[in-house]
């Protein structure tokens, strides 16, 4: 079995490490300071006609799969690419973070009644994770980097980069139908991570926080 430093290049640890750092500073550090505040809910009258689908929280939940596979497959890309995808996902975590300090968001979840395996999956998902920092979703985002990270790599079959599509706008519906997130909380997450995807490429951002990696693994 192949060592995980042979997966992921040496140079790519630390960035790696500080996506998932920011990542859990970005959603979960922030309701230490958002608790007890008025919180937004920003739903629309086209989400209260999506249905609840519980056996879709199968694939919400393996979403995470996803993600651990196309990250790995992010940051092994050529060097230039890699730094590109990496720091914009850290440049839209840190949007996030701003969006859930300065605008707190909820939604309105279904009480769930059935005794079905979805069923008991999805009152565990209610139980684990709250009704907030909704918007931008987290989970769209992510889940559209990961196919952000295969869509223009050369190194990936182009099957696997249809099927990554698929998946992650799978996702996106299942945020909708677990009622995990609302319309708008989906189109932001993904529409972020366009914009940052480009915006770090045209503003050189990739190539200081390429830089500034490099200069902390010293």
């Amino acid at each position: 079995m192949q060592k995980v430093r042979e997966i992921i290049p040496s140079e790519m640890r630390l960035p790696l490490l500080m996506a998932i750092a920011c990542n859990t500073v970005t959603y979960f550090g922030t309701r230490l300071l958002t608790t007890g505040r008025v919180h937004y809910d920003i739903s629309c009258a086209a989400d209260s006609r999506i249905p609840l689908v519980p056996w879709t929280v199968a694939i919400y939940f393996g979403s995470y799969v996803f993600w651990i596979v196309n990250y790995i497959i992010g940051v092994r890309q050529y060097r230039e690419k890699a730094y590109r995808f990496i720091s914009a996902d850290f440049a839209a975590k840190l949007v996030c973070l701003l969006c859930f300090l300065i605008f707190p968001t909820t939604n309105t979840r279904p009480e769930i009644t059935g005794s079905s395996v979805w069923d008991s999956l999805m009152r565990f998902l209610y139980e684990i994770d709250a009704a907030d920092n909704l918007f931008p979703s987290i989970h769209c985002l992510t889940s559209w980097f990961g196919f952000l990270a295969v869509r223009s790599n050369e190194r990936v079959p182009k099957w696997y980069r249809a099927v990554s599509l698929v998946v992650a706008l799978a996702i996106c519906v299942s945020t909708l139908t677990t009622k995990q997130h609302v319309l708008v909380d989906v189109f932001a997450g993904v529409a972020l991570s366009e914009v940052s995807y480009r915006l770090v490429e045209k503003s050189g951002f990739s190539r200081h926080y390429r830089n500034m990696m490099m200069r902390l693994a010293r």
